[in-house]
This record gives structure tokens, C-alpha cells and sequence, in this order.
């Protein structure tokens, strides 16, 4: 098993990678590792000495920064090939026919023609194996040998990439790869933030913000002292996750993921940046991720080996035929053998009958040889030009669905990958599809659409402003400058009053609060285009051009809508934030951010105002967020106008999830000095840790989150891919079953399935919330004895309900079982029901089901739902999904459809097909794959009966 690493949470997920040729990759293993016992003797920090290789590296335990994905050497290359073909059982077969035929007695042909036919098969397959390694090592060689400038003598020097070591001081230029996983020291920013392309890494075009500290920025001012120790975790896999600390000038440093940049990325406007490795070669984070795809068999294949094995049967049967007749006829002439016209154990040579004998066995070896010569003559029974028949017709097969013009995306200029060439014809046998939800049946373009500021909703009288749209500043007061955004924002028009009303209230606060938090709570990266000498200058009338780029779609609709009502973020560093609040420059200083992460489920920011003042600001997912909030909103003398607002707000948050869109919730309060002094203390403290680093950090941001005011929520619309709707209602019409497993809230997801006809009005929806393992066997007891499902018996903490007994008979549907029946499951129950006995009996309800809905699930869940029908039904599946998270649930299924999406290339690098949208499965399904199954069946069957012919034609005669 290769080890993992170290990632920075308390609990890890331990992946057992190792798998044969032809196998299915294991399943996750889950484990709870405590992080202190990860820094054992053997995973102890990983200590980089700045400008120092020899002494970082003097155990050699470190890799160099030479990589290499090829398979096979020039030594191992024969051996290993051939082990890894004759995996196939049939060529062990021709193997041993092959062998056979060089025995003396048994060469029914001639011995080296007897070899010809496998020696072809091998060597056509070596020949293409050698070519792609090939490919591989020239590949290798390319990149191994890139330059870089490495801090050498006192001054930058040229040096290759396979030459560089942990612990050397790199120098990368703009538009420039990064050759390893390098910490920043300094860049050319005097506030040292760095932006990055990270599309070779994960294909999101979106630029990252990296930082590099400002206490290491002297570094670089000072050429030549370059000096400090870093501590870092072992390499792993996780990309998103980095924890370290650097000891310089007395000083212990906290260093994180912002402060890394990883192999394969490159710098964008940015003129240069120094950074020290810290992970080189197979070691980066890039390498410990480019893991092989499981290789998968088709269906049809597997089935051809069942046969392949009655064949022989048949043929040893046919075998023991000839060979009994041969011992009966030798029993009968066993006296004639030398006079017989077509049996003589004697040459005959001249007229005295003088020549040379056969070498006659006895009867017994006679049947013995004659049974072994006709495993020989009858061995075509099982052809092995099957075998390179059946890959040139996948190969031409996939060169259809590559160019057919029909699944050319023209949006995103993406055509039909075919990355596996072993299943094509599995595609017409499809039962199952289990599809993702955001980016996959979605757009995944978030727009902003209604908001819900001090319990008022606003957006139902959206007007777009143009396209694309410019927002002009009030002229006179707020200066003549104006901001052009990339895409297009609608207005509402009230809100756009109370926001430049010049009164003073509660409402026209929250509202200005509510866009700054918008504005201010997020990591999204503003790219200015303008002439002017200075972004400050308000009395130029110049139109500047302003686009976001950040790592979720969601920010930028949030941050693009804020500016678009006045509140343009124009600015961010490590330190600081500047916002244009309708004409006027705010100049923010950022003391702590708390990322997003799965457990809080939200993000917050602790600024400080210019006029000393300090606020957090919040926002998150509204399951999070209802528990932190204060009782009473800031001015209100009781909580009645607070429980008023605070029930209005989750009035529209049910109508926004009803309508399909993503919701958050927003909120904020003032910090006083006390609980600021506190929360620094514990904020610095987690920075610097080692060990459960992102555990203290939560345990930072519950000092601050808490106690909020409400101040709104938001409404962003996700939409439907084009012929999505269309799409699934074919595959239903073709008795295809679509499931759909999304991280969405329940109410978003089933929004989102009557727009695109998953679900339909005449359904019976069974929604599965449950709290606990004995409340879910309850629910499922219940629907599947409510809608004529197999009953279950199940204890009910009371005793045992018998048999067909139900919760209350009033409640049957007579006729239930022909009801078109929805299930709705969240990712709660799952947990209980996918680790427990309750596996069978989601099974039962599920595929009894027309339609079936996941919400709030994880990715292995994903997983463990497709592993469920895998496992219990003889019906192939389909995966489609355009994420990481996506990634288990599709090398789980038979087939694998990766989308060129926004979410990265991840799910498109592990999937076996991979395509530009959703709408093209219907012809991938229904016309290609329908073509590809009856056409290499037909060329099966062709081969078989042929053959079958051939031989009982020589059974007969024999």
C-alpha cells in the first residue's frame, strides 16, 4: 500500500491503491488516524533547510526532481509486457496448444507455423504497448529536461528541471511552470501576492491568489540571504491542503495552503516570484496524484470467456470422441496394422519390403497422442483472430464517435474523447445511470437573482441592465468613474433606491452591511484592464473593464452582483482589501480569514474598519447558520423584530430552494476588544500548529461566529444545460433508470427535477430523512409496506410488527404498485443505511422506484450508491459527472462520462468517455452505443458459428 501522507485534518481517509492488471481498484478504507501519531518515527516533519540541498538532502532520503511516467524500461520491458498480456486465459490456451504441436508425435502442422498465429497476436499488442511507453519516455524526457533559474554562487544560474533539489532557491518568471511544489519567499509584488494558473493541475482556468509572507519578503530585497527552516508534512495527495511552519530571524512563521505553489501550475500577472522546494519529482503533489485509471472490462468480454469456456469443453468432448474411435478401430485391425492402406506401422521403401518402422506406442498412448492431435486440429473452435478482430473494430468504433459532428461541443470547441477502447459496446447495455447534479444536468454559471436584506425580498421585479452590462455611477457626488462587468447583472430597482437613499435606518444599514459582506467575505481576485495612472483617480471618466476570477462560481455571482449594486471589490492582498462603495474608496485591513470547509459550512472574515472599528462578517449554508445567530438584531429594543426577520428570511429561503436556486445566508457583528485580544491569541496560535491545524482553526472561528445579525440571504440560479429535459425523458422512453446524487439541499434538488423532468406531477415522492439507524428502518419499513413493496419485519423499540402488517392501514394506496414511485434520500440517512444491515432494503424500495434523488451526499457516497446496484443487480451502470467529487462514484460504475465542465478536469481524467454536455448520452447511448453492441456481436457470433463449422466438418470426416 503506498502511503498517503499527511493531511491536515483530524480525520483521513487511508486509499489502498495497489491493484492488478484488469482488476477494480479497492474500495476506500476509512480510518480515524489522530495527527500526532502520523508524525511518528517514520513520518516525522519534513525539515527544508532555505538555500541549503546538501544539508536538507545529506540522509539521501529525499527524491531528486526527475520524473518519470513510462511503464517499462529496456530491460523490462519484454517480461513485464508479456506478463501483463497473457493475463487473458485464451492465450494461455493457444500458449499451450502452441506447445503441444512441438512434440513429435503431436505436430499436426508444421511446428514454427504452429507459432505464427500467437507470436502475431503478441507482438501486434508489444508493438502498441512499446509505442505509447514510448510516447511516455519522450514525454519524460522533455520535461525532465525544461529549465529554470536556480540560486547558485551567489547569483540566479540556468539549470535543468531533473537537477533540482529540496531545499534550492528557484526564480520563476511570468507565463513561466512551476518545475516542483515550492514555498514563496517573495514576489514581485511589494505585498507579495502571486496569481496562478492551475489548469495543468486540475484544468480550472480560474487564477488563484498565492501569497508569500510579508516577514519573508526581505529575502529577496536582500540578494544573497536567503536563510530559515521550514517544517512541513510528508508529501501527499491532497492539493487543496498544505501545513508547515518556517523559522526565520527568531521568528516562527505560519505557512499554509495560500503560501504554495505546486508543479504543473503557471504564473500569471505576476513578473516573477521566489519560492524554496520542498517537494521535487514523484514527490509533488501532481506526481502522488496522477494515478493509472482501473482498467475495465466489458461486459461482452466477460461473457466471451463463460463461453470461451464451454467451447472447451465442447472441443475436449469432440476430442475424446475421435480418440475412443481410434482406440475401437486399432482394438478391431489390430492384427492388420501392417497391411492396412492407411495405417502401416512400416515404411515401404522397395519391392523386398525392407524400410523403417513408425514407433508404435500401444494402443493406450495411441489414444493418449490421437486425443492431443486433435485438440490440435480442432483448436480453431476457440479463435484467437477474435481477439484482434474485436480491437480493430473498437478502434474504428471509437474513430465514428470521435468525429461525429452531432457531440462537438461549439461553446466550449470540445469533441467526444474515447479514453478507453475495452468497453465501447458496453454502452448499448446501460440499466442504470447515476448522474451529478451541479455542472453536469446545470450550467454550472451562477447568476445572482434574489436577495432577502432586513426580512424584505427583493428581485421579483428584476430588469437587466444590458448585455453586457455597465453600471454608471451617480455623477457629481460619487466622481465620473465607471465600472464595466464581464457578464450580465439585473437590477432590482427598489433595492437600488434603498441602497442610494440619504436617510438613515436599520434597513438602509443592513443593506449596505449585507453588499459589503458580499464585497468583502470571499477570496475571489479582481483583474483591473485601465489606462489610467491610478485606479484612485474618480475624476477620470474612463470606462474600467473589471473581471473576477475565483475558485467557485458562486463567489464571483456574489461579488459581480455586489459591485453591480455599488460595492466593487477592486483590490486584495494578504493584508488588506479595497472596495468602491458608490464612487468612494474603502481601504479595509483583513486580520484572519476562515475558509469554507465540509464541517462548518461557512466562511468568515475579521476586518478592520478605518475608523478602528472591527467586524466579522459571515456567510453559509442556512443548516449552519440558523444556530449561530443572536436572538435579537442590533437596535431592536426585544426580540420580536428580530424572530420576525428571522422567520420572514426562512420564508424566502424555502421559496428561493423551491425555485431552484442556491441559497446562502448572510450575517455580521461588531467585535469588542476582549474578544478580539482572544480570538488573535487563539487565530495565531492555530496558524503556527503542526498538528491539527485545521482543528484549532475551527476552534478560532466559533470565538467569533456566534452571536450574529441576520442580515439577508441570496438567491443564485444554476441553470439547466441545454436539452437536458429532452435528454431524460429519452433515456426513460428507452427504460434506462436515471438517478441523480447531488450535494444540494433537498428542496434545490427537487426543484431542479421537475425543471428538467426527472420528476413529474403524477409521482409519488417517499422522502428518507431520518435521524437515526432505528428511524430510517422505520421510514423504509413504512413506504415499502405503504406502496405494495416486499414487506419488512422490523422492531419498532416496542416489539415486532409482523409480516404485512403496516404503520396504518389507512394510509395504503390501492393499487400502489403500479404508482410511478420517486424516492428521496439524504445524505444523513445514508450513513446509517449504507453501514448497516439496511443495505437490501434500500435496495428493494430504490429499484422499485422509477426516479431516485440524493441529496446532501458525500462522494463516497456516491460510490457506496452505485457499489449498491453493482453488487445486487445483474444490470450495467453509467456515472456521469464533471467534478472531483464526482471521481469515486465514476470509476465505481461499468462506464464512466467524465464533462469538460468548470468544476476542473478530474472527473474527465478518471472516466472511460468524455464529452462537452449532458444531451449528447442520448446519442452516445442510444444510437452509438446501440450500433457498437450489435455490431462486435454480430462479429462474435460470426467468428463461433464460422469456426464451428470448420471443425465439426472435421469431426465428421475424422
Amino acid at each position: 500500500m503506498e502511503r498517503q501522507g499527511i493531511p491536515s485534518s483530524l480525520e483521513i481517509s487511508v486509499s489502498v491503491e495497489g491493484w492488478e492488471k484488469g482488476s477494480r481498484p479497492r474500495r476506500l478504507r476509512r480510518k480515524s488516524v489522530q495527527f500526532d501519531d502520523l508524525f511518528s518515527s517514520d513520518d516525522s516533519p519534513r525539515l527544508i533547510y532555505i538555500n541549503d540541498p546538501r544539508k536538507t538532502n545529506e540522509k539521501y532520503e529525499f527524491t531528486g526532481n526527475e520524473i518519470r511516467t513510462s511503464k517499462y524500461t529496456v530491460i523490462t520491458f519484454l517480461p513485464k509486457n508479456l506478463f501483463i498480456q497473457f493475463h487473458r486465459v485464451a492465450y494461455l490456451y493457444f500458449l499451450a496448444i502452441a506447445g503441444l504441436n512441438q512434440l513429435p508425435p503431436l505436430a499436426v502442422f508444421g511446428r514454427t507455423v504452429s507459432l505464427f498465429p500467437l507470436l502475431f497476436v503478441l507482438s501486434v499488442t508489444a508493438i502498441k504497448d512499446g509505442y505509447e511507453d514510448w510516447r511516455r519516455h519522450r514525454s519524460d524526457r522533455n520535461e525532465n529536461n525544461r529549465e529554470a533559474e536556480v540560486y547558485q554562487f551567489g547569483q540566479f544560474r540556468i539549470k535543468k528541471w531533473k537537477n533540482i533539489h529540496a531545499g534550492e532557491v528557484v526564480k520563476i518568471f511570468c507565463d513561466e511552470t512551476i518545475p516542483c511544489d515550492m514555498v514563496l519567499l517573495g514576489t514581485s509584488d511589494p505585498n507579495g501576492v502571486a496569481y496562478i494558473q492551475t489548469m495543468n493541475l486540475d484544468g480550472e482556468s480560474n487564477l488563484k491568489t498565492r501569497y508569500a509572507r510579508l516577514e519573508t519578503t526581505s529575502m529577496c530585497a536582500e540578494v544573497g540571504c536567503y536563510s530559515g527552516i521550514i517544517r512541513c508534512e510528508q508529501p501527499n495527495r491532497n492539493i487543496y491542503e498544505f501545513t508547515a511552519n518556517m523559522e526565520y530571524n527568531g521568528h516562527k512563521i505560519s505557512l499554509g495552503q495560500s503560501n504554495i505553489v505546486l508543479r504543473g501550475c503557471q504564473l500569471k500577472n505576476t513578473a516573477w516570484i521566489i519560492g524554496v522546494v520542498v517537494y521535487a519529482g514523484q514527490e509533488t503533489k501532481a506526481m502522488l496524484n496522477s494515478a493509472i485509471s482501473p482498467s475495465k472490462r466489458s461486459k461482452l468480454e466477460s461473457y466471451m470467456n463463460r463461453e470461451t469456456l464451454w467451447l472447451s469443453v465442447f472441443l475436449f468432448g469432440m476430442c475424446a470422441v475421435v480418440a475412443l474411435g481410434m482406440g475401437l478401430w486399432l482394438k478391431e485391425h489390430e492384427h492388420q496394422l501392417d497391411s492396412l492402406p492407411y495405417y502401416r506401422r512400416r515404411y515401404i521403401t522397395n519391392v523386398r519390403g525392407n524400410g523403417k518402422y513408425y514407433k508404435f506406442y500401444g494402443i493406450p498412448m495411441e489414444i493418449f497422442f490421437s486425443f492431443l492431435s486433435s485438440v490440435i486440429v480442432f483448436q480453431i473452435m476457440i479463435p484467437i483472430s477474435l481477439y484482434i478482430s474485436m480491437e480493430l473494430v473498437r478502434l474504428g468504433q471509437s474513430y465514428f464517435m470521435i468525429e461525429d459532428a452531432q457531440m462537438y461541443d461549439n461553446s466550449s470547441g470540445s469533441r467526444f474523447q474515447c479514453r478507453s477502447l475495452n468497453i465501447n459496446e458496453d454502452l448499448g447495455q446501460i440499466r442504470y445511470i447515476f448522474s451529478d447534479k451541479t455542472g453536469t444536468l446545470t450550467e454550472n454559471k451562477m447568476e445572482f437573482q434574489r436577495a432577502s436584506v432586513y426580512g424584505k425580498d427583493y428581485g421579483t421585479s428584476l430588469k437587466t441592465t444590458g448585455s453586457p452590462v455597465m453600471r454608471e455611477r451617480f455623477s457629481g457626488v460619487l466622481g465620473q468613474r465607471r465600472w464595466k462587468l464581464k457578464s450580465e447583472i439585473k437590477l432590482d430597482t427598489e433595492l437600488v433606491k434603498l441602497l442610494h437613499k440619504d436617510i438613515t435606518g436599520m434597513e438602509r444599514s443592513a443593506a449596505h452591511e449585507f453588499f459589503l459582506t458580499l464585497a468583502a467575505c470571499n477570496t475571489v481576485i479582481p483583474i483591473i484592464s485601465s489606462s489610467s495612472s491610478s485606479l484612485y483617480d474618480l475624476s477620470s471618466d474612463e470606462v474600467v473593464s473589471i473581471e473576477y476570477q475565483g475558485e467557485s462560481p458562486d463567489e464571483q455571482a456574489l461579488v459581480a452582483a455586489a459591485s453591480a449594486y455599488g460595492f466593487t471589490l477592486i483590490e486584495r492582498t494578504s493584508g488588506h482589501i479595497v472596495i468602491d462603495v458608490n464612487g468612494e474608496m474603502l481601504r479595509l485591513d483583513v486580520l484572519g480569514l476562515h475558509e469554507f470547509d465540509s464541517v462548518r459550512k461557512r466562511m468568515s472574515v475579521v476586518i478592520r474598519f478605518p475608523n478602528n472599528a472591527v467586524k466579522v462578517l459571515v456567510k453559509g449554508a442556512d443548516t449552519s447558520m440558523l444556530s449561530i445567530l443572536d436572538n435579537q438584531i442590533d437596535g431592536c429594543s426585544n426580540g420580536t423584530e428580530s424572530a420576525r426577520i428571522r422567520n420572514v428570511t426562512e420564508n424566502h429561503l424555502n421559496d428561493y430552494s423551491l425555485q431552484g436556486l442556491r441559497t446562502l445566508l448572510i450575517a455580521a457583528r461588531e467585535l469588542n476588544g476582549a474578544e478580539l485580544e482572544e480570538w488573535q491569541v487563539k487565530y495565531e496560535e492555530a496558524s503556527t500548529s503542526l498538528s491539527e491545524r485545521v482543528t484549532k482553526l475551527r476552534q478560532a472561528a466559533a470565538l467569533v461566529e456566534c452571536q450574529l445579525n441576520l442580515l439577508g440571504a441570496t438567491g443564485v440560479e444554476d441553470k439547466l444545460q441545454e436539452g437536458v429535459p429532452e435528454t431524460i425523458e429519452s433515456l426513460r422512453q428507452a427504460g434506462i433508470k436515471v438517478w441523480v446524487l447531488t450535494g444540494d439541499k433537498q428542496e434545490t434538488a427537487i426543484s431542479i427535477g421537475l425543471s428538467c423532468r426527472l420528476l413529474t406531477g403524477d409521482m409519488h415522492q417517499i422522502i428518507i430523512n431520518g435521524t437515526s439507524e432505528d428511524d430510517c428502518r422505520r421510514l423504509l419499513a413504512d413506504a415499502k409496506a405503504r406502496y405494495g413493496v416486499k414487506p419488512l419485519i422490523y422492531t419498532n423499540g416496542c416489539g415486532k410488527l409482523k409480516e404485512g402488517e403496516f404503520l396504518d392501514s389507512t394510509e395504503k394506496l390501492v393499487g400502489s404498485r403500479n404508482l410511478p414511485l420517486a424516492l428521496i434520500i439524504d445524505g444523513n440517512s445514508l450513513v446509517y443505511i449504507l453501514e448497516k444491515e439496511l443495505e437490501p432494503h434500500l435496495f428493494d424500495l430504490a429499484t422499485s422506484c422509477r426516479v431516485v434523488l440524493c441529496c446532501r451526499v458525500a462522494p463516497l457516497q456516491k460510490a457506496g450508491i452505485v457499489d449498491l446496484i453493482k453488487s445486487r443487480a445483474n444490470d450495467m451502470t453509467l456515472a456521469i459527472g464533471d467534478g472531483a467529487n464526482d471521481v469515486s462514484m465514476i470509476q465505481m460504475a461499468d462506464v464512466g462520462v467524465g464533462i469538460c465542465g468548470q468544476e476542473g478536469r478530474q472527473a474527465v481524467m478518471a472516466s472511460d468517455f468524455a464529452m462537452g454536455q449532458f444531451r449528447f448520452l442520448k446519442r452516445l447511448l442510444l444510437v452509438h452505443g446501440h450500433w457498437n453492441y450489435q455490431r462486435v456481436g454480430y462479429l462474435v457470433l460470426y467468428n463461433f458459428y464460422r469456426n464451428a463449422v470448420f471443425v465439426l466438418m472435421l469431426f465428421w470426416y475424422a
